[in-house]
């Protein structure tokens, strides 16, 4: 039986990014000594959810990869033997921008990056005139705590992305989300818990938290929070976590229920990929 201790982590715009990069370290910190060996983040976690308008002045939260935040916690990483999946603005080049996360090993080594795939275009989340759409595909990662996956936010409702991770082999997939009330409250119920059963694997879906007021004024959308582990057999793993507080989240992953849970449904034995022609045409 492999138990791999997992942290999340769901928080609120400080209002700076130096105290966002400092809050997330003290929680990485808290988080290993509490015995967790993989933490995770929130979307663009070290800056407001800037999506809420078109606006270019918010270019200047972009970094290269390798770059100023990434060395930062791959050092913390390696000073605390942590798998880190850290979300960032990433700028590959002068106007080539993405909505990335970068995996960090627990020896610090930086294995790779996932850009998100699906962007809204909708107001308060025009991420179209920020982010270009990925194009590194589904990348796993053999990490220090077994093959980990990253799906960011609106991704999550596209199932396709989900299927591409567990077949290169994910075990755990993150999610971080910027996700915030209205028709997608109850899709936050049902998507990842649902995703995790299709197709075998563990999901840890954190989400903002908090109303970025200090940033947008009456403009400001209310995250809700409400992160949350769930098991490929559907089941949450411990509680959701607040809908309204920040909040550093650990959860045990019995990671031998993946073997257990595709040895009774065997979706990927019974999957008919040679029927799914119509699904890929434009």
């Amino acid at each position: 039986m492999t138990t791999v201790r997992v942290a999340f982590t769901q928080a609120r715009w400080t209002g700076d990014k130096e105290s966002m990069l400092a809050l997330h370290e003290g929680w990485a910190r808290e988080a290993a000594s509490r015995g967790a060996q993989v933490i995770a983040f929130q979307e663009l976690f070290y800056g407001p959810y800037f999506g809420i308008t078109q606006d270019p002045a918010y270019y200047r939260y972009a970094e290269p990869i390798p770059g100023p935040t990434t060395e930062r916690f791959a050092a913390l990483a390696a000073e605390l033997g942590l798998v880190m999946v850290l979300p960032v603005y990433e700028e590959d080049q002068p106007g080539v921008l993405y909505n990335s996360a970068v995996v960090i090993d627990a020896d610090g080594t930086m294995l790779g990056t996932y850009r998100k795939h699906h962007l809204p275009n909708l107001p308060k989340f025009w991420e179209k005139f920020y982010f270009r759409p990925g194009n590194l595909g589904f990348p796993v990662f053999d990490t220090a705590v077994g093959k980990i996956g990253v799906y960011i936010c609106y991704d999550r409702h596209f199932p396709e992305g989900w299927r591409a991770l567990a077949l290169n082999g994910a075990e755990i997939i993150f999610n971080p989300n910027a996700t915030a009330p209205g028709i997608s409250n109850r899709l936050w119920e049902l998507e990842q818990p649902a995703a995790a059963v299709a197709n075998g694997v563990f999901i840890v879906a954190s989400n903002r938290v908090g109303t970025e007021d200090n940033e947008y004024g009456t403009e400001a959308v209310p995250f809700y929070g409400s992160s949350y582990a769930v098991g490929p057999d559907g089941n949450y793993v411990g509680e959701i976590a607040s809908s309204t507080q920040d909040e550093l989240v650990v959860r045990d992953l019995d990671l031998g229920l993946v073997r257990e849970v595709r040895e009774r449904w065997q979706f990927f034995r019974d999957r008919r990929p040679d029927a799914y022609d119509a699904l890929t045409a434009p």
